[in-house]
């Protein structure tokens, strides 16, 4: 019978999610960074420095709370170098991807299905449940964005209420990764790009058809109009007996 580390490896043989998938999330990760950097008129250092945080830090966020196995980007020299080489490429010749129509859209969305694959595919093969490892998927998806957003001192977009369902298809994305792989036994590379193309699609529908989030709305009279009702009538009925 085998034994767990035995299984473990098995599953994660299983899990893997092939390496030029990875890099591929990072590279568009970058290039979105880079993008924005180029759109706010950065120097060549705020756009690296843009870059690294779109291309690692959905990842670093991920395997921080984890805490289990490697740190993606600290055992991935190719990771990195890509990041920064991207970077510089975008800064020296931005015009060729500005001519690209929605090319920050298109690569933010892009590198946010990509990066929730990643992010599901390794909680899972760590033997996270899966609700955990859903919520790892968004993480990942919407990390680097987020830090991106914060580093340029912008609220982060996924908490922006006219945000065309931001996190909305990262959690959707993660969500069919999860249900096709533990129920359909779909494996890699095919799961993660059917997670991909999923978190795009919703992404791209938000867009085109204007389905924003809203901001709060406060609902407390609504709840207690009819207990107010009630309560003016019991009142008017208890004058009429007493009269």
């Amino acid at each position: 019978m085998p034994d767990a580390i035995s299984l473990f490896a098995q599953g994660t043989r299983v899990l893997m999610l092939p390496a030029w998938l990875e890099l591929a999330a990072v590279v568009v990760g970058s290039l979105s960074g880079s993008l924005v950097a180029i759109e706010r008129q950065l120097d060549l250092t705020g756009c690296v420095a843009l870059s690294l945080i779109c291309g690692l830090g959905g990842g670093l966020i991920r395997d921080v709370i984890m805490q289990e196995g490697d740190v993606y980007m600290l055992n991935s020299t190719a990771a990195i170098v890509l990041c920064v080489v991207a970077g510089a490429i975008v800064f020296h010749f931005p015009t060729a991807l500005r001519r690209v129509p929605n090319a920050i859209e298109w690569a933010d969305v892009l590198s946010v299905g990509l990066f929730c694959a990643a992010g599901v595919n390794k909680a899972l093969m760590y033997g996270l449940g899966g609700v955990q490892a859903v919520l790892m998927g968004v993480i990942t998806g919407v990390g680097g964005g987020m830090l991106r957003d914060v580093f340029l001192g912008d609220v982060p977009k996924i908490f922006q209420p006219s945000t065309n369902y931001y996190a909305v298809s990262a959690l959707g994305g993660s969500l069919v990764y999860l249900v096709l792989y533990r129920y359909f036994h779909v494996m890699n590379p095919w799961v993660a790009i059917v997670c991909t193309l999923v978190t795009v699609a919703l992404r791209r529908l938000s867009l085109r058809f204007g389905l924003v989030s809203s901001p709060s709305h406060d609902y407390t009279n609504e709840l207690l109009a009819p207990m107010r009702r009630v309560a003016e009538r019991a009142q008017e009925h208890s004058r009429r007996t007493n009269q």
